[in-house]
């Protein structure tokens, strides 16, 4: 199993550029795909054009209010494992599973420690896990043991955009998140990168990867609602991405 996980603050098109990468196995692996929408602002289904189940937030809600009355005389992790099956969206190019929002008051620990567990044992199942994940990394370090391959931090080609990302890959060591690549990729660039920009880009100790060129499908498609998953393949932002996952050597 190979996992793919995607960071960046809000607005650099981290969602996007998730939906690309997995177009792109679709494209070019035979083999089996699960996507993790970790971010609470849940989106990525739409992007992929795919109708949402039930979020791993709402099964776990559920489970809080139901764990003294599960049907059938269920354990709790057969109750867990059913409902997180439930809510898998699966087509014939890939698995799709939210994560939802984050936990609200009160004690989670039995539920996130089975959720943990069911969920790594998910991906076991599957060639490529790719995870559009929140900006500041929290899903990897709570909600699954999992290690990352592969992390692509996304940033806009701005000085500020660069600093944002350099917190995040900071706070990985924070977190002791379980990460052995790290790359930033710069979307949205227009021609060249500015001087100031390359010049922060070292100053935050970060591996500049890869550019992804601004691109009016893109922006054609974002206002008309279509989904990403239905970009031509000759596209400039696909075409970047093709290069871009042929630098990573999967």
């Amino acid at each position: 199993m190979k996992t793919i996980a995607i960071s960046g603050k809000g607005g650099t098109g981290k969602s996007t550029i998730a939906a690309l990468i997995l177009r792109w196995l679709s494209e070019n692996v035979s083999q089996s795909i699960l996507a993790v929408d970790a971010d609470s602002n849940v989106n990525l289904n739409d992007l992929l054009g795919v109708q949402l189940k039930e979020t791993i937030g709402a099964i776990r809600e559920e489970m809080k209010s139901k764990v003294n009355n599960l049907p059938g005389g269920m354990t709790k992790q057969q109750f867990l494992e059913y409902k997180i099956q439930s809510s898998l969206v699966e087509t014939r190019a890939f698995d799709l599973i939210t994560m939802g929002r984050p936990e609200g008051s009160g004690c989670y620990c039995y539920a996130n420690n089975l959720l943990r567990d069911i969920l790594n044992t998910l991906g076991e199942n599957y060639d490529f896990v790719v995870i559009d994940n929140e900006a500041g990394m929290e899903h990897l370090s709570r909600r699954t043991r999992q290690s990352i391959d592969i992390l692509l931090i996304v940033s806009d080609p701005f000085i500020r955009g660069i600093q944002a990302a350099g917190k995040i890959s900071r706070l990985l060591k924070e977190l002791e998140a379980r990460v052995k690549e790290k790359y930033l990729i710069l979307n949205r660039v227009f021609d060249s990168i500015p001087k100031p920009v390359k010049k922060a880009v070292e100053e935050e100790g970060l591996k500049l990867l890869h550019l992804i060129p601004e691109d009016e499908t893109l922006l054609k498609m974002d206002q008309d609602g279509n989904p990403i998953w239905n970009i031509m393949l000759k596209s400039k932002a696909y075409q970047a991405v093709d290069q871009l996952m042929k630098k990573l050597e999967l």
